[in-house]
């Protein structure tokens, strides 16, 4: 497997509806055929890689394991437009940017409606929209200054959206003429592993000190009662 990549990987996500498959079309066609559209819906269906069908949800359930396994050597080639509704399972050091496309509550009832969409699937997918789950899953999962929030509501906002992805990715090739790596970075690793255990140590200090003074607490009220019943003899 290749241990770097020479152009980013990019994850367009967002709500069904909000155009995912025709920005991340869109981007691909612009940009050549060194790059690749992974529409993850279809390519779950392609390599087996579908659990189940919930009936409730009206939808398939994807096996996240076995499509990472898959899809690994894909992303380190480089090139990748991943278009899904999920966006955090991929790992961080494969991914370069990640797309979240926003629409307004009524557009997407009518592209969802058009769809042929069930009610509850509607307002399962406009509560999602309105509770920003998707972007909050992309904020938890990546770094903030990678995650980008854009308005997909009319054509002409995709058309926009594109060209600034596109920009963006020429930029990025400019500014990795060595490429960047596939492999987690060793040292910055090793700097999380050191902060978590600096701050579960500060924890236990702190949780230690609270309890001391728990203690004084406890036993300089004890010393006041025995005064006030010392002066009541």
């Amino acid at each position: 497997m290749k241990s770097v990549r020479y152009q980013p990987n990019i994850i367009i996500t967002g709500t069904p509806g909000c155009g995912k498959t025709s920005h991340s079309s869109n981007i691909t066609q612009t940009l050549g055929e060194s790059y690749k559209h992974y529409n993850i819906s279809e390519l779950a269906k392609e390599r087996d890689c579908i659990e189940k069908y919930d009936e409730k949800l009206d939808t398939h359930v994807v096996d996240e394991d076995r499509l990472l396994d898959l899809m690994e050597e894909d992303l380190r080639e480089g090139g990748s437009i991943v278009d899904w509704h999920c966006c955090d399972i991929f790992p961080e050091r494969l991914i370069d940017l990640v797309i979240v496309l926003r629409v307004s509550n009524d557009i997407l009832i009518n592209r969802l409606n058009k769809r042929g969409y069930k009610d509850n699937k509607i307002q399962e997918n406009l509560d999602c929209e309105i509770m920003e789950v998707v972007l909050q899953d992309a904020k938890e999962g990546y770094q903030p200054e990678i995650v980008i929030e854009l308005e997909s509501n009319d054509v002409e906002q995709m058309d926009s959206n594109v060209d600034r992805i596109v920009g963006w990715v020429e930029n990025w090739v400019k500014d990795h003429p060595d490429g960047v790596t596939n492999e987690i970075d060793e040292s910055v690793s090793q700097l999380k592993k050191i902060d978590q255990e600096f701050e579960g140590s500060e924890e236990e200090e702190e949780e230690e000190e609270e309890e001391e003074d728990d203690d004084f607490e406890e036993g300089s009220e004890d010393d006041d009662e025995e005064d006030d019943y010392e002066e009541d003899e």
